[in-house]
């Protein structure tokens, strides 16, 4: 079994700075990449941000300069710092972790940008 917990969500106004953490525990092994993705009302998933296991980053465009995503090993948690909010960044996000074998999804946690 493994379970994600992810936290740091919430209200913020514009310009705002967010935290958001992913944590993994129970039976994962052999985490490959760790990665934020987001879903607005009425959009599709798309992605965020994702990390390898040798550090190498990914970032939407629209992201590029304001969040930086980050991991530590030790504790199979991921983390996302998101910087200069903008009320378009409002949406669920959502912590996925790929291992050699698997593919885990976070349940989601609500950020909301108010303007």
């Amino acid at each position: 079994q493994v379970h994600m917990v992810e936290s740091g969500g919430g209200l913020v106004q514009a310009g705002g700075s967010l935290r958001l953490s992913c944590e993994a525990s129970g039976s994962i092994f052999n985490i490959n990449a760790m990665g934020w993705y987001r879903q607005a009302p009425g959009k599709q998933r798309e992605l965020v941000a994702i990390i390898t296991s040798g550090g190498s980053t990914i970032y939407a465009d629209s992201v590029k300069g304001r969040f930086t995503i980050s991991r530590d090993n030790a504790k199979n948690t991921a983390y996302l710092q998101m910087n200069s909010l903008k009320p378009e960044d409002t949406a669920v996000y959502y912590c996925k972790i790929t291992t050699t074998i698997s593919t885990y999804w976070g349940q989601g946690t609500q950020v909301t940008v108010s303007s």
